[in-house]
């Protein structure tokens, strides 16, 4: 090839590197370098440079970085090549889902760079991920060499991703959105819940909340964002026997909080016993594992996986026999629960070697924990009505009549008192009502049909009234109303009307001529007056229309006498 030929061809490969940086930069479909990679375990006597050259002779495990690869526990060597075009540029190398251990990167000249998700000494850190940054003075067709340290947990397989700066800083800030979005959610959830808990005094919000709160710190602790972005430095030491106690308490408070809101006492009565044990033995299992006594601690650590497993399982039969025997709530908590349970099995069998393509598992845990925060949330809520609706039912049939379905003797005494406390200078007018012959009715026609009179008679007089007219019961045949901001006259006036409302029910007394009728006696609050006083005095009107012919409206005066004898002889009218 002659000169002008070679000059060509270095020209047409410049060019060719420049629209490849172009699409790198501009373009997401070009974002990551295609590499190749190998693996060994590592060996005594191991450096950087027998390694690389170990893995120029091929005495190394051949795998795809770009899909997820279990590396040895005890620490393993990982060499990773990028395919051509190579270009100079700053680039990224990303390990995900981030490895528990540390990480060193070596490069060609022998400096190293470590790092880890608790590491806060390194300059760089990913978010989810632990990375690398890779200077352009660096080349990229340099073999790029990785040690992973030894662990004392199981090894979760990785994989590793290169890529320009800018589209590595675009896919850390999305992912921090992500992250920071599904735990805002969770926590706003938690925070809810233990209002309502504290509000309701209903330990099942408190259970909820624990339940959450153990999910999030599992969650920030396994993606890294307990240390980057929260910055706990000072749990750097801890952070793996926290995320193994809270793993068994979140077991502990789900199973506390589903045996009360989907009523296993109820629904699945023979589930209840062994859900409250879980609940007991997680807990136990935990101390056992904090005893510092060898036998205990390798006890504990033998029973907390199949306890875990076991536990996850028999909370789901439990749902789902409550939702065969009709528990509303079970479905929100299956609704909940289940997307979680399967993802969690999904994550333990790419423990194992499975599903090796799928990298979004664990981003999908998160998802899946903001999910079931916000629909056991509105399960919560739901719970939360019903209960209010279920007491608003009780109060109501506690403060209402159950003949006449309007207020009872206490409920309107204690109506009356709020309103006197409330309206200290308002007028109100109080009514004294007592239904005429009411007696001989119930002689002549029996206690069903006074029982439809007193129905009749109450529904005509709360028509005539106002909704904020107080209208109850007060024993007997005798009913009361308190009319609120009412003058003297305009009280006379609703009096008559509700005397002649009754007189028109046209309900017979005895068969004949007469018909059922009411007296009425009204009294207006007056300085210093009480309930028992305002009362007194328009039952003592009432006795005197009694006294004056019945069927008519009287108004409190003061009192003769003579009027008690008088009215002795009404009452038994």
């Amino acid at each position: 090839m002659d000169g002008e030929s070679v000059e060509k061809a270095r020209r047409r490969r410049r060019w060719q590197n420049v629209a490849w940086l172009l699409a790198a930069l501009l373009g997401p479909c070009h974002a990551a370098d295609t590499l190749q990679g190998g693996w060994r375990d590592v060996r005594a006597g191991d450096t950087p440079q027998t390694v690389l050259a170990a893995y120029r002779h091929g005495d190394f495990h051949p795998f795809d970085p770009g899909v997820l690869e279990r590396l040895p526990q005890d620490g393993s060597w990982v060499v990773l090549q990028a395919d051509r075009p190579w270009i100079d540029v700053e680039r990224q190398l990303s390990v995900y889902p981030p490895s528990l251990g540390k990480i060193t990167l070596y490069d060609a000249n022998g400096a190293s760079q470590t790092n880890a998700l608790n590491d806060f000494s390194a300059a760089m850190h990913g978010h989810g991920r632990v990375t690398f940054r890779i200077g352009a003075e660096i080349p990229a067709s340099q073999p790029l060499l990785l040690r992973f340290e030894p662990t004392s947990t199981i090894a979760a397989p990785v994989s590793f991703i290169l890529q320009n700066r800018i589209e590595y800083e675009r896919d850390d800030a999305s992912w921090l959105a992500f992250a920071s979005a599904c735990f805002a959610v969770m926590l706003a959830m938690a925070l809810m819940a233990l209002c309502f808990a504290t509000l309701l005094r209903d330990p099942t919000f408190a259970w909820y909340a624990g339940y959450i709160v153990c999910y999030m710190l599992i969650q920030s602790v396994q993606t890294g964002y307990l240390f980057h972005p929260l910055d706990a430095e000072f749990l750097v030491g801890s952070a793996m026997t926290l995320a193994t106690f809270a793993v068994a308490l979140s077991v502990a408070f789900a199973a506390l909080f589903m045996a009360r809101f989907c009523e296993l006492r109820r629904y699945a009565p023979w589930l209840h016993p062994p859900v409250i044990a879980l609940a007991i033995g997680m807990p136990l299992i935990l101390l056992l594992r904090s005893s510092h006594i060898d036998v205990l601690e390798h006890t504990a650590q033998v029973l907390i996986n199949p306890l875990l497993i076991l536990g996850a399982l028999l909370l789901l039969l439990a749902a789902v026999v409550a939702v065969a025997r009709g528990s509303r709530h079970a479905w929100f908590f299956l609704l909940g629960w289940t997307p979680l349970l399967v993802l969690t099995a999904l994550c333990s069998s790419q423990i194992g070697g499975a599903l090796p393509h799928v990298l979004w598992l664990n981003d999908a845990s998160l998802a899946a924990g903001a999910f079931e925060a916000i629909v056991l949330s509105l399960g919560l809520a739901d719970r939360a009505l019903n209960v209010r609706r279920d007491r608003d039912m009780v109060r109501v049939l506690a403060d209402n009549d159950a003949l006449t379905n309007i207020l009872n003797r206490r409920a309107w005494t204690e109506g009356v008192r709020e309103i006197f406390a409330t309206t200290p200078g308002q007028p109100l007018a109080l009514l004294f009502l007592d239904l005429d012959n009411f007696k001989t009715l119930n002689d002549k026609q029996g206690h069903a049909a006074g029982d439809r009179a007193l129905i009749a008679v109450a529904a005509a007089l709360r028509h005539e009234l106002r909704p904020a007219d107080l209208l109850g019961r007060y024993g007997g045949e005798e009913f009361v109303a308190m009319l609120y901001d009412i003058d003297q006259e305009l009280a006379m006036q609703v009096a008559t009307r509700l005397c002649r409302r009754v007189h028109r029910l046209e309900i017979p007394v005895d068969g004949k001529h007469l018909a059922l009728s009411v007296s009425i006696g009204v009294a207006m609050r007056s300085p210093g007056d009480t309930v028992e006083s305002i009362v007194e005095r328009a039952d003592q009107a009432m006795y005197g229309a009694k006294v004056n012919g019945r069927n008519r409206v009287q108004l409190d005066v003061r009192l003769t006498p003579s009027v008690p004898r008088a009215r002795a002889s009404a009452r038994k009218s």
